[in-house]
């Protein structure tokens, strides 16, 4: 008995293609609030277009599936963004080039049970 059940199948083909040798994982998962400390650093307001717009230019780089297997996204990229056209979600971008796409669930740090306020 297989947990995965129907989905087998597709759980073994996503792995193998995320874990595909020379290539990585991209992590473009920052919260709102920690993207705006990085554009805070380059003098940018944090905004949802420009966070659009600064997602769409990692997104839509010519090759990038050469060295990229997967991406981690922020719900706001997933759910709400789309290319400056409009023509398509930004996560296409990423699935158009072969490359697995998955979301960030968690909501934050949480103090651990039974410490003193670790997280």
């Amino acid at each position: 008995f297989c947990a995965a059940g129907e989905f087998e199948t597709e759980l073994i083909a996503t792995a193998r293609k995320i874990v595909s040798p020379g290539k990585g994982i991209l992590a473009a998962d920052e919260s709102t609030g920690t993207i705006g400390k990085r554009f805070d650093a380059i003098s940018l307001e944090n905004t949802s277009e420009n966070r659009r717009a600064y997602r769409e230019l990692l997104f839509a780089c010519p090759g990038l599936n050469t060295n990229i297997s997967g991406a981690i996204l922020f719900e706001e990229t997933l759910l709400e963004h789309k290319t400056k056209d409009g023509s398509k979600r930004l996560s296409e971008l990423l699935t158009d080039q072969d490359i697995v796409v998955g979301i960030k669930v968690d909501k934050g740090l949480r103090p651990l049970a039974g410490t003193n306020g670790e997280n």
